[in-house]
């Protein structure tokens, strides 16, 4: 009878173990598949509680979120043979989880060396096609996004290509052959080699200074553009005010000589003596200055004769 208690709690012990074994739980961040003596039974199974047969099936799990690949810094050549080091990164995500396990046993390093190969071929690819100008400013981002298209989708690629690599004539998308989806493809840094960046450098600061006399020349021209104007408006504006002025002083010195002329017109004795008490006042206004005259120089006339202007 001692031996009934035991059986029994050895039996419940296996039930509890081979029913711990029997279920199994798949999160909403996974993607899973259902394996039966190693080959896929159920593929992309749903997020739950789920039952297998122990030690005949079983179960693999994977990270079905974004994934980020940075990939090893790598030497590309542009179309000018310009040699250049492309650090980027890569991100991924399953889409085909049974195309996923099938191509990488479940490697996660082995699906990421596969991932960064695909990539390099791509990048050289591009990189290949461009100038040094081109893939440092305007053509970067189509870069990025031609390589991301030709890993998804090289049949559209190829349609929109002119001309199309031997490597890449019969290329898969990494859907198809990976079972994954390159959400994006990014280059973080482009650099020179070390051997090339001074004389890169030389060639844009050449082509910098060029640019700077030029505009300078232009700025000068302009300069003395405006200056021209300026001295022309000028010698106008002079020569409108003197003629302006001598037209003035003109009919002035018109209408003084009317005045002189009417006022010694009408009494010729009293203009003569006021004329002559205006240069006494003139005469006589110095400091200290001397004149010799004869005293009965006409002149003097109305010391001589007080009763002249009469």
């Amino acid at each position: 009878m001692s031996g009934k208690p035991l059986l029994v709690t050895i039996a419940l012990l296996l039930a509890l173990i081979i029913g711990s074994k029997s279920l199994y739980i798949v999160q909403e961040t996974e993607r899973a598949v259902k394996l039966k003596f190693g080959e896929v039974v159920e593929s992309d199974v749903a997020p739950g509680l789920h039952v297998l047969i122990p030690f005949v099936n079983k179960v693999r799990k994977f990270d079905g979120r974004l994934l980020t690949l940075d990939t090893r810094p790598q030497a590309f050549l542009t179309s000018e043979k310009k040699r250049l080091i492309v650090d980027s990164f890569v991100k991924w995500r399953i889409v085909d989880v049974q195309k996923y396990y099938t191509a990488t046993s479940g490697d996660e390093f082995r699906a990421s060396d596969l991932i960064s190969v695909r990539v390099e071929t791509q990048l050289r690819n591009q990189f290949g096609t461009r100038t040094l100008s081109e893939v440092v400013s305007g053509e970067r981002e189509k870069l990025m996004a031609d390589v991301k298209l030709w890993l998804n989708d090289p049949t559209a690629a190829r349609a929109k290509a002119s001309d199309v690599a031997a490597e890449t004539a019969n290329l898969l998308g990494l859907a198809e052959s990976l079972g994954v989806e390159i959400v994006d493809v990014r280059i973080k840094k482009i650099e020179l080699p070390p051997e090339v960046s001074e004389s890169v450098y030389q060639r844009m600061r050449t082509e910098r200074e060029r640019l700077a006399r030029e505009l300078r020349s232009r700025g000068k021209e302009v300069a003395e553009g405006i200056r021209a104007d300026a001295d022309r408006e000028k010698t106008i504006l002079l020569a409108q005010a003197y003629k302006t002025s001598e037209t003035t002083r003109g009919i002035g010195d018109a209408k003084a000589a009317s005045t002189y002329a009417t006022a010694f017109q009408k009494d010729a004795e009293f203009y003569s003596f006021t004329r002559s008490l205006k240069a006494y006042e003139e005469a006589f206004s110095g400091n200290g200055d001397v004149m010799l005259l004869k005293p009965n120089s006409e002149f003097f006339k109305y010391f001589s004769k007080p009763n002249a202007a009469k």
